[in-house]
């Protein structure tokens, strides 16, 4: 499975878009720094994911949330 997935900083609410095969050691990774954009807000919580079968559907539904309208579906219907 492929999990495209929302976390949020509890340092200052701000959100990150991502997309892994394993949700619960890349949770952990955020968290202890591992992660080079999330690196410097953690501490992080899951607030959002979905899981696909296929990779190409799931990098594509993730970049679809880092762009324009979907950026706003996101932040509007996703992470209430």
């Amino acid at each position: 499975m492929f999990y495209v997935y929302i976390i949020q900083s509890q340092k200052d609410k701000s959100y990150y878009t991502g997309c892994t095969e394993d949700l619960k050691n890349r949770l952990k990774e955020h968290n202890a720094g591992k992660a080079k954009f999330t690196s410097s807000k953690m501490d992080y919580v899951l607030a959002w994911y979905c899981a696909f079968n296929d990779k190409k559907k799931a990098l594509n539904f993730e970049k679809y949330l880092k762009q324009g309208s979907g950026f706003a579906f996101a932040r509007k219907r996703l992470v209430c």
